[in-house]
């Protein structure tokens, strides 16, 4: 048993539980060796400074700048109306805040699609003015030369197999995906170009699990079962923020939307009756 005193303490400064935890800084080799380790790996979605520091205090792994701004943020139907120079603008809020978690940021349509050197020129504005410590693209053995060229010069690359949200109006829509040779095919090509993780994204879970055991990097699964390296999910849907349908593969640990509403509400009730604000809230 803890000394009397020291448990209440920690209980109630949690932040005070996580020093240890924040000094052990994730790096892109740290990262992919969790898979090694047996270890699960848990991210997250995050587009600005106060989510990320929240998320990062939590004891996330990774946080992802997610090109799904474009719809949770900016209220677009796809991901692709986003562009580079957003990307950085949310990726360098998202890298101020984060003290441990491995910071990577989606390459947006048409950054990395129109060739190597507009890849590796777009990659390398991203680390060079966020602070972010890796990027992520969509697609897997058609993109392998650019996946190997951006590692060549420097630059992390995590890929994206599964639905690709960019090609969204290429597939139709949002289905599972059970093509068994191909996915595995595409996630040994995306291994072997250098790609340290993947994103498995609503692939079948016993799919899933055997891309999972034949490649060497970590795979993380949003929709693709429990057999993945790794989770990750749009924090919007965690904590009960999205204003649509929330998907199948999102579990919600929270009503935020509902307390806001009422907070907001409350606020306005106050302050149209008088009560708000007092003698406390007022400079005398």
């Amino acid at each position: 048993m803890a000394k009397e005193g020291v448990f209440p303490y920690r209980a109630r400064h949690p932040h005070r539980q996580l020093s240890t935890l924040k000094m052990e800084k994730l790096t892109v080799p740290k990262f992919r060796a969790m898979k090694a380790g047996g270890r699960k790996i848990v991210m997250l979605t995050a587009y600005d400074y106060t989510m990320a520091r929240l998320l990062d205090s939590a004891g996330v792994d990774g946080l992802l700048v997610g090109d799904s701004l474009a719809m949770v943020v900016q209220g677009h139907h796809t991901t692709l109306p986003v562009t580079i120079e957003q990307m950085i603008y949310h990726a360098s809020m998202v890298a101020r805040a984060v003290q441990r978690a491995l910071v990577v940021v989606d390459m947006p349509f048409l950054s990395y699609q129109l060739g190597i050197r507009d890849a590796i020129a777009n990659a390398g504005r991203v680390l060079k003015e966020t602070g972010a410590h890796a990027v992520k693209l969509e697609g897997g053995a058609d993109q392998a030369e650019v996946i190997a060229a951006l590692v060549k010069a420097g630059i992390p690359v995590m890929a994206h197999l599964g639905v690709m949200p960019q090609s969204v109006l290429q597939s139709g829509g949002y289905s599972v995906q059970r093509d068994l040779s191909r996915l595995v095919a595409d996630a040994k090509a995306v291994e072997q170009a250098g790609a340290f993780a993947v994103v498995l994204e609503c692939i079948a879970a016993e799919i899933a699990a055997q891309i999972t055991k034949q490649v060497s990097i970590p795979t993380v699964g949003i929709g693709s079962g429990a057999e993945c390296d790794g989770q990750i999910q749009v924090v919007h849907d965690l904590l009960g923020l999205t204003l649509g349908k929330v998907p199948k593969h999102s579990k919600c640990y929270a009503d935020l939307k509902s307390l806001a509403v009422a907070a907001v509400t409350r606020y306005c009730e106050e302050v149209r009756s008088g009560a708000f604000p007092t003698e406390k809230q007022s400079f005398q």
